[in-house]
């Protein structure tokens, strides 16, 4: 009979290490449920700063090579301002007549064309370039092909 009694003690101590394990496991269970939920959303939060100082340094980024595009737009027009100026000025000073007269002439109309195609800046010397891309595609190919080439043998690190 003691043995049924020892059985019985041991089967309750069993169950009962069992409860409390169960019930420790269910306790780990949620507080590592409540610890993910937290991991997610400090990470959500870091993701959203992140972002947000992402987004203002590309705005910043963005206004200082707007600001940069300008003012080098700003120096080309000066530049041909002064290209076109000192066309007019060689032309007018220099002489009119004889070989001298036809080649101040010359330099100064082509000083006053390169002037007036600097002043009307970047966006007018894009403009002809596309234009002139899509009358010559193939051509232009061909010369993008040549510039890589030639680039490429330019910063080449093996020189034979």
């Amino acid at each position: 009979m003691a043995n049924t009694t020892h059985k019985s003690g041991s089967s309750s101590f069993g169950e009962s290490a069992s409860h409390t394990a169960s019930q420790t496991m269910e306790k780990g269970k949620e507080q590592a449920a409540g610890f993910m939920d937290k991991a997610k959303e400090t990470a959500g939060n870091a993701l959203e700063k992140a972002k947000d100082v992402g987004g203002a340094a590309l705005g910043k980024a963005g206004d200082a090579a707007s600001w940069v595009g300008q003012r080098a737009d700003d120096a080309v027009t000066a530049a041909g301002s002064g290209m076109r100026s000192l066309g007019e000025t060689i032309r007018d000073k220099g002489p009119q007549s004889g070989i001298l007269g036809g080649a101040t002439s010359a330099i100064g109309g082509a000083m006053e064309t390169s002037g007036e195609y600097l002043e009307r800046g970047f966006s007018g010397i894009g403009d002809d370039l596309s234009s002139l891309i899509r009358r010559n595609p193939v051509v232009s190919c061909l010369i993008g092909v040549g510039l890589g080439f030639m680039l490429a043998r330019l910063t080449s690190s093996s020189r034979s």
